[in-house]
């Protein structure tokens, strides 16, 4: 019993390495299948009467031209095929009747009972004892190209021989000795299980000790591509793997073997079997048809990045200034070469879109379509700011590091991009723009002036009528020499904007070459201005303001005041209604 358990198992594999070899070389699918089922067949379903190999290749070669036929089987085997009609009965019925009539009968021939042949005029017939079971005519004969009186007895004797079988196999015998095997196959299995369960656990302390004797790191040079810790983790999920995938092998071939051991159950087990190969078949085939386009595709990605590292090493070179072009800055480098690799991967994109896998199928074209829809009713806005962060590129409105005014904010431009532009704030803020907005919105870029001429600087007072409008513009001009960052060249100036009812405005223009330090030059300029006027002993009223002198200090800071200076006295004038005092 071992013996012929062992066999069969051996028997099994080796049909399983048959098969994946035959896959694997680039066999049809179908031919696999049929090797498959001619494995576990009694006699091959080859639509013709003769069990012999050479008839089985004749009838391989006829297989286009002969009718297709109804077949005739006993259990899971078909025996034959009939291809003539009888009278009104097609071979259909006729296959049909006869398997019915087999069914009444098996038990009298597997107990001895033969069939006998009767030869008539245009047919044979096939009975036992007054049934006939069949009939064999003329077209069935010359369907599988033989001789009708030898195909009749031939026919007999595979029906004998099916249905003696069959009735072995189904003998509480067989059965007995099919549990005998189905239960030696379970123990088997569970020693495997069990030896696993022993020694994989052994495998993993292994790998652990080897963790502790830390192993090389996988270094490229001074890079450490996978740590040591990595690599015991890796080799132990490896093992893990390894030991589900062994545990399944054993199960994939223990349901099959255990079903072959029972006729019942004896057809599904290449079910099984193809249940999981036909999956990997149809993978390989998948992928050599497809081989043709991953190399088409592959070619593409190679050209592509070629392509894309020949625009950067370009593009750097203009940047680093190596390369120069008259009329293309410097600063445009970078931009365009985001914009060129952008058009270029699109262009990519659409030469190798036919080479993707699945791209001609229905549910591919559907997902594309729904992609391109959502991408089109939802990112208007951002194609509007790709596009003026474009136009914004080209037109060099600001660089990074530039003083600008952007609507009401005013800050250092920190970062562009296609889509918007970040600002830091004299307070240290970050304010993001549009693209959109920054090109629809007055944009003051005061570095650009600052580097051109000088960035000139404003601020201004207003002085009463009493204070000689030469004295005031002095004062001033001391105010814009004594503050830091202002320039010398050209010499600050003042205006007088107008003429008030009550003082006159004066406006000091000053320059810098320092946009980025406006905030501390104002509030300088605005120290020193107060510090010229009380030296001068001016006062700023501005805008103005009237008042009733009391005697005390004036708006004048003591530390300004001449040192023999005495408040006048306050005097308070009283008058009656008829004024007098």
């Amino acid at each position: 019993m071992v013996s012929t358990l062992l066999r069969r198992l051996a028997h099994r594999t080796a049909r399983l390495g048959i098969l994946a070899t035959l896959v694997f070389a680039g066999l049809p699918v179908a031919v696999v299948a049929q090797a498959g089922r001619a494995s576990v067949n009694t006699v091959p379903d080859t639509g013709q009467a003769g069990p012999g190999v050479a008839d089985s290749a004749a009838q391989a070669g006829a297989t286009d031209t002969m009718p297709k036929g109804a077949g005739v089987a006993v259990g899971s085997d078909t025996l034959f095929r009939l291809y003539g009609a009888l009278g009104p009965f097609s071979a259909e019925a006729r296959a049909t009747a006869v398997m019915g009539r087999l069914r009444q009968v098996d038990a009298a021939i597997a107990s001895g009972d033969s069939i006998v042949v009767v030869d008539r005029e245009s047919y044979s017939e096939l009975a036992v004892g007054e049934m006939v079971l069949m009939t064999v005519l003329d077209a069935d004969a010359e369907a599988v190209g033989a001789v009708r009186t030898e195909l009749a007895r031939r026919y007999a004797g595979q029906l004998v021989a099916a249905i003696k079988a069959a009735a072995k196999a189904t003998s509480i015998q067989a059965i007995a000795i099919g549990i005998g095997y189905a239960l030696l196959a379970t123990l088997v299995l569970v020693l495997l299980l069990r030896l696993i369960a022993w020694g994989f656990p052994k495998l993993y302390a292994r790998i652990d000790l080897l963790r502790q004797m830390k192993l090389p790191e996988l270094k490229l040079q001074n890079l450490e591509l996978l740590s040591a810790s990595r690599i015991s983790t890796m080799i132990e999920a490896a093992a893990k793997v390894a030991r589900a995938l062994l545990v399944l092998l054993l199960f994939y071939l223990y349901v099959p073997l255990v079903l072959s051991f029972f006729p019942w159950t004896e057809a599904l087990a290449p079910r099984i079997i193809g249940l999981v190969l036909d999956p990997f078949a149809s993978a390989w085939w998948g992928f050599l048809k497809y081989l043709p386009n991953l190399l088409y595709l592959g070619a593409g990605i190679v050209i592509l990045r070629y392509i894309l590292r020949l625009l950067y090493a370009i593009t750097t070179a203009i940047g680093s200034g190596t390369i120069a072009f008259e009329g293309f800055p410097r600063s445009w480098a970078e931009p365009t070469y985001k914009l060129v690799r952008v058009l270029v991967l699109a262009f990519g994109v659409t030469v190798l879109y036919p080479y993707l896998p699945g791209s001609g199928s229905d549910a591919f074209k559907g997902m594309s379509l729904f992609l391109g829809v959502l991408f089109s009713l939802g990112s208007s806005a951002s194609i509007g700011n790709v596009l003026a962060g474009i136009v914004l590129t080209y037109t060099r409105s600001f660089e990074i590091g530039d003083r600008v005014k952007i609507g009401e904010t005013v800050g250092d431009v920190v970062e562009k991009t296609l889509l918007v532009t970040r600002l830091r704030t004299i307070k240290n803020v970050s304010v993001t723009v549009p693209n959109g907005t920054v090109l629809n919105t007055q944009v003051i870029n005061y570095t650009t002036l600052a580097k051109e001429r000088g960035l000139i600087l404003n601020t201004s007072v207003t002085i009463g009528y009493d204070v000689p409008w030469k004295q005031v513009h002095q004062l001033l001009l001391d105010a814009a020499k004594r503050t830091e960052h202002i320039l010398e060249e050209p010499a600050p100036f003042v205006f007088q904007t107008s003429l008030g009812d009550f003082y006159v405005s004066y406006e000091l223009n000053a320059y810098t070459n320092r946009a980025d330090a406006m905030a501390v030059i104002y509030s300088g300029l605005h120290s020193n201005i107060q510090d010229t006027f009380n030296e001068g002993g001016v006062e700023i009223m501005s805008p103005h303001y009237a008042t009733l002198r009391d005697g005390n200090l004036t708006t004048i800071p003591a530390q300004y005041l001449p040192s023999e200076y005495r408040a006048p006295a306050f005097q308070v004038e009283h008058r009656t209604a008829d004024g007098a005092g």
